[in-house]
């Protein structure tokens, strides 16, 4: 009898054994990875090597999956948390579209050895349990989500929706049952039963998204209230700021002083970590490749405005994000008349050359200055402006006075 309590306690003592070895290793990747990881792609994007990027990537991934298969945990846990701790940084943006050549390929291989592991015919003859236990994963899931979410007190229409959309098996769990069949925990039949029931409940994600959209959306507003106005979303009707230097700082903050949404975007690994640090949404990346682009939501932006110093990487942009979308309102800044007609030819909405800017606002001090009335003096600048304007973008509609400031321009 004595040997009951005494085996239970040794088993409890052989658990805590290794669970606190395997919680301490985790907890170390993850605060040497916040500590370690900016610093490191700060270093390696200054060297401005896409394959050096690439490296550290995957140089990142693997070391992780290593160091935890050293701390006996699964080399797909280290993985995945090499990913959370990349999706964390300044730099996850570029990350993703240094891995998208993989990513297919990738995914396809590892859903094609997930897929290998499905028996139809174990499905066919034991519906009932196949079913029953795919539909018994989504209902204790959603429970469990359900709960989390009234603790972190979330509305209930947004926990209930996240309890649906999250309610189904996911791809990690091929993963976990792969590494309890290769350790010994579950034999071959029940693996394979796992596998298929996770992989059913992965098939109602769309009906269940459905769901959980039509329950997560507001109610109607009852008749004579205000209507609740919601503020755009982070892939919503923002603003990108291409370049975020002095004049794109200026343009954020301006942005922001009128409560408009933006995402900065900028090549100079020192000036995204400054940014970053003051609290500001910028990352580092090329925004002249259309995949960035895409990442940084230019499909549903309210706008796009470019800043940055270079005339030929200005006009790169530009020419990027005219071709992906033709609508978008696209600002873009000019070194002078020459290269704000070129940027008016690649399609910009509004091109700022810095010269005519210039020399506006001294012409306007000093007329202020002189005792010009300021309303006189901001009306001829706001015509002088309107006469460059036309000049500049559009060159075969000229009149008289267009022709003056064109003449004027060239000299």
């Amino acid at each position: 009898m004595a040997g009951g309590p005494l085996m239970a306690l040794e088993n409890i003592c052989q658990f805590g054994a290794a669970l606190v070895p395997a919680a301490l290793a985790l907890a170390a990747l993850i605060v040497f990875g916040r500590i370690a990881l900016r610093p490191f792609f700060h270093f390696v994007a200054e060297t401005k090597s896409p394959e050096f990027f690439m490296a550290a990537c995957l140089l990142v991934v693997l070391g992780d999956g290593l160091a935890a298969a050293a701390s006996r945990l699964s080399m797909a846990l280290g993985a995945f948390v090499a990913g959370l701790l990349l999706a964390e940084t300044e730099y996850r943006r570029e990350i993703e579209v240094t891995i998208e050549p993989f990513k297919g390929l990738l995914l396809g291989l590892y859903f094609v050895s997930g897929g290998a592991e499905i028996n139809p015919a174990l499905i066919l003859a034991r519906p009932g349990l196949t079913l029953g236990l795919a539909a018994a994963l989504i209902a204790v899931k959603r429970f469990i989500l359900f709960g989390l979410a009234q603790a972190f007190r979330l509305p209930a229409r947004v926990g209930a929706e996240m309890a649906m959309l999250l309610g189904p098996g996911g791809e990690f769990g091929f993963v976990m049952i792969g590494a309890a069949l290769a350790g010994g925990l579950i034999d071959r039949a029940l693996a394979t039963t796992l596998v298929s029931t996770v992989a059913i409940s992965m098939l109602a994600i769309s009906a269940l998204a459905k769901l959980g959209q039509r329950i997560g959306s507001a109610p109607r507003p009852q008749a004579g209230a205000a209507p609740e106005e919601t503020p755009p979303g982070d892939e919503d009707g923002r603003v990108v700021i291409v370049g975020y230097g002095r004049v794109g700082a200026l343009i954020g903050d301006m942005l922001d002083v009128h409560k408009i949404p933006f995402i900065a975007v900028d090549s100079d690994a020192r000036l995204v970590a400054r940014a970053r640090a003051a609290g500001k949404r910028v990352y580092y990346g090329d925004a002249s490749r259309p995949d960035y682009l895409r990442r940084c939501g230019l499909e549903t932006a309210r706008a796009v405005v470019v800043t940055m110093d270079s005339p030929s990487a200005n006009e790169a942009v530009v020419a990027t994000t005219r071709s992906l979308r033709r609508d978008v309102t696209l600002v873009a800044r000019a070194r002078d008349a020459n290269h704000a007609r070129a940027l008016y030819e690649l399609g910009v909405t509004d091109a700022v050359p810095e010269t005519i800017e210039a020399s506006l606002q001294l012409s306007e001090a000093v007329l202020v200055d002189i005792g010009v009335p300021m309303g006189l003096v901001i009306a001829s600048i706001h015509e002088r402006r309107d006469e460059y304007r036309k000049a500049l973008n559009r060159p075969d509609a000229l009149g008289a006075r267009d022709r003056r400031a064109r003449d004027a321009l060239k000299r």
